[in-house]
């Protein structure tokens, strides 16, 4: 039973800028005393839920009401004698969440069970019962929202509430519709609760339900959960803000007359559109004051341009551009690009001639149903509307719909919703691995905390093809949503076909190949951490440092000066220098090696140094006006050849390396290991080939070792 309940006429007589507009308050102490004075007839809805049963037509005109009725009736006597703390009855809590749910276009099945949300946790009645009067569908949503915790856990209580609502929701989003509307008619009746209590409520409602609200796309929701939140959290400055939009509303409004404008310039075009001055909520008010500091009346509204196609929102577009200045910096499609909670628009602002700048969010009305209502506006994700009302009508006939009488034992394993966003199955993955309700909790708030989505793309076209993720999410993120704990030894990545470090952000759109390392050893360090975004990355980089403190340390321990092995034999290989008694040295900036074509210059002392014709070194040489010595290659097959390895830094690389080059029977005259730069490591080998043909055979066998991504000449 819900205790944050008390009068909702004291609520919306105290803040009656908080209705929404449009919205008839409804009173519903009268609809509960009505509901508990006198027999309803069962051939005709109860007089309490009429309103109930008129926003549901308004968006399903041929639903069948008859299981609605059934459902208020068990709702109505499994609570009679229930009480909400402002002494109405307890009756008017479920009407009043299953209204707001009407208004949003929820589906018949949906109103049922938010009709019974509180029945099985705070009356004698069963998931049983429920099941074999309404249905395996509306069981498993009432068994859903249900509070399985009845006792206190302090501190831990509101962490494992949400837990249990992330699986449920992830299950049936409709879970979380019942959730929302729920959590929303409370907070708009919390005024007799104590300021502690108030406060407490709000900020979990804040943290958690406003984001939630927000990822589903239920706006209509969002916004109203905002605005209470605002009175309660920050009285003041919600004073200030309403005594803005007070001052503003005895001031000349300049959006009709700019709404009116675009009207005739649309007529004009052929173009029709519904041109509405869209009110900013309080929260709105209050951000845009703090950006741009004194208000302008344009400010405290929008324009809401509905169209019935697609095309016709780029045709308005198109037309507000050339008979409006347009704000370049505003515009922003989101029908292109969808965001992540299914919102669709396009959004621009222009100034008139007078020097207002009015702000326009173009949709169809699709879109707009969608904007508002978010997941509510999908109906049921397991059925077409078709199958729904078959569902609906066979129920209505029979009393309950087939199905398996275990369908709703454990709403947490049977099945997964088909329309469960990306977001929500990360939640889903990490939440099982969070190690206790603290961590959870933290975690959850800050996965919450993004409001933005990127899909990137696997390079190695394994399945499924691409990869969801919070925006600003790096390389790190990604190898952990790939492999899970394998990705403990990613070495690096490729992104878009480049290579880069793991703690490189990935953009949407991006095609990813991550590198992982063969060693066991191999594992996080700890300034990954830094870098990582995904609940899923930091708990399983955090688990595998603690239990390995070992390997932690030795991941961030200073950087090295460069490591060098220097070989007894030098001088110039098999190079032959034109020139009698002159000593003949291969230059080290290139390093040629038989069959190259190659050039000699006498240096200091009577050297002769050789170079590859293509050196930069000859070219200079040249425009020096220095004369090049002609070099031949002795008969011998033998070389020396100066090779650079590009490696990502991991345990054992150099032993492996150096195992590698003597495989193929080459000796290591010199070695130089850079300290490591963002993970990746640079080494140089001077080496003695006893063939030059064997060249392209060590260099590849130095691209096999585990962890090199390139091996070029010097």
């Amino acid at each position: 039973m819900s205790a944050e309940a008390t009068n909702p006429e004291a609520r919306s007589e105290a803040r009656p800028e908080l209705r929404r507009r449009g919205r008839t308050r409804l009173d519903l102490r009268r609809l509960g005393r009505a509901a508990l004075l006198g027999p309803t007839s069962r051939d005709r809805l109860p007089d309490a839920i009429g309103h109930v049963a008129e926003a549901h037509r308004a968006h399903h005109p041929d639903a069948d009401l008859s299981i609605l009725r059934r459902a208020y009736v068990l709702a109505e006597s499994s609570h009679r004698g229930q009480m909400r703390k402002s002494g109405e009855p307890y009756i008017t809590h479920p009407l009043a969440v299953t209204l707001i749910l009407a208004e949003l276009g929820a589906e018949t099945t949906t109103l049922t069970a938010s009709l019974l949300h509180d029945t099985v946790e705070d009356t004698e009645v069963t998931l049983d019962q429920v099941r074999e009067e309404f249905g395996d569908e509306v069981c498993f949503i009432v068994d859903g929202v249900t509070k399985v915790e009845k006792i206190d856990y302090g501190a831990a209580a509101e962490p494992e509430t949400f837990r249990k609502m992330l699986v449920a929701t992830g299950n049936d989003v409709r879970v979380m519709s019942i959730k929302l509307a729920d959590r929303l008619h409370n907070m708009r009746t919390l005024g007799v609760m104590r300021p502690d209590k108030q406060a407490r409520i709000a900020k979990v409602t804040r943290d958690v339900l406003i984001p939630l609200a927000e990822r589903l796309g239920v706006q209509a929701l969002k916004t109203e959960l905002e605005d209470l939140v605002f009175a309660i959290l920050h009285p003041e400055e919600y004073e200030h803000t309403r005594a803005l939009i007070a001052a503003h509303a005895g001031e000349r409004d300049p959006l009709p007359a700019i709404a009116e404008s675009v009207r005739v310039v649309l007529r004009e075009a052929g173009i029709h559109a519904e041109v509405l001055v869209r009110p900013r909520h309080f929260v709105s008010v209050h951000r845009i004051s703090r950006k741009r500091g004194e208000l302008r009346g344009s400010d405290f509204g929008r324009l809401l341009i509905l169209v019935g196609e697609n095309a016709d929102c780029y045709g308005v577009l198109g037309e507000l551009h050339t008979c409006f200045t347009p704000v370049v910096s505003e515009f922003k499609d989101f029908i292109a690009v969808p965001k992540f909670n299914l919102y669709q628009s396009l959004h621009t602002a222009f100034a008139t001639s007078d020097g207002h700048v009015a702000e326009v969010i173009v949709r169809t009305r699709q879109m707009h149903r969608v904007a508002e209502a978010g997941v509510v506006a999908l109906g049921n994700p397991y059925a077409t509307a078709a199958a729904t009302a078959a569902a609906t009508a066979a129920a209505a006939a029979s009393g309950a719909t087939a199905g398996s009488a275990e369908a709703c034992a454990d709403p947490y394993e049977e099945r997964v919703d088909p329309t469960r966003p990306g977001w929500l199955s990360r939640l889903l993955d990490w939440q099982q691995s969070a190690p206790d309700p603290d961590t959870f909790w933290s975690v959850l708030r800050a996965e919450l905390a993004q409001d933005r989505e990127i899909t990137v793309f696997r390079a190695d076209g394994g399945a499924p093809a691409t990869i969801s993720l919070p925006g600003g999410a790096s390389c790190i993120d990604a190898a952990y949503a790939q492999y899970g704990e394998a990705a403990h030894g990613c070495i690096g990545a490729r992104v878009n076909g480049r290579l880069t470090s793991l703690t490189s952000r990935l953009s949407d759109g991006d095609t990813v190949q991550l590198l992982l390392a063969h060693d066991a050893s191999s594992g996080p360090s700890a300034d990954w951490l830094e870098h990582a975004h995904t609940p899923a990355a930091r708990i399983a980089i955090s688990s595998w440092l603690k239990d390995h403190p070992d390997g932690a340390a030795a991941t961030t321990t200073a950087a090295r000066a460069p490591l060098s092995v220097v070989g007894a034999r030098g001088g110039g290989g098999n190079a032959v220098a034109d020139l009698p008694d002159a000593t003949v040295r291969l230059a080290g900036c290139c390093t040629p090696v038989p069959p190259d074509a190659v050039a000699g210059f006498v240096v200091r002392g009577g050297a002769v140094t050789v170079h590859r014709v293509q050196c930069a070194a000859v070219a200079q040489m040249r425009s020096l006006g220095r004369t090049s010595v002609a070099v031949h290659w002795r008969a011998t097959a033998d070389c020396r050849v100066t090779l650079l390895a590009e490696s990502f830094g991991r345990p054992h690389l150099l032993a492996d390396l150096t195992e590698a080059i003597a495989r193929e029977g080459v000796e290591v005259v010199s070695a130089t290991v850079e300290p490591p730069v963002e993970q990746r490591v640079r080494h140089s080998y001077t080496l003695q080939l006893p063939d030059a043909t064997g060249l392209p055979a060590l260099m590849r066998a130095m691209r096999d070792v585990p962890g090199v991504y390139d091996v070029s000449r010097a």
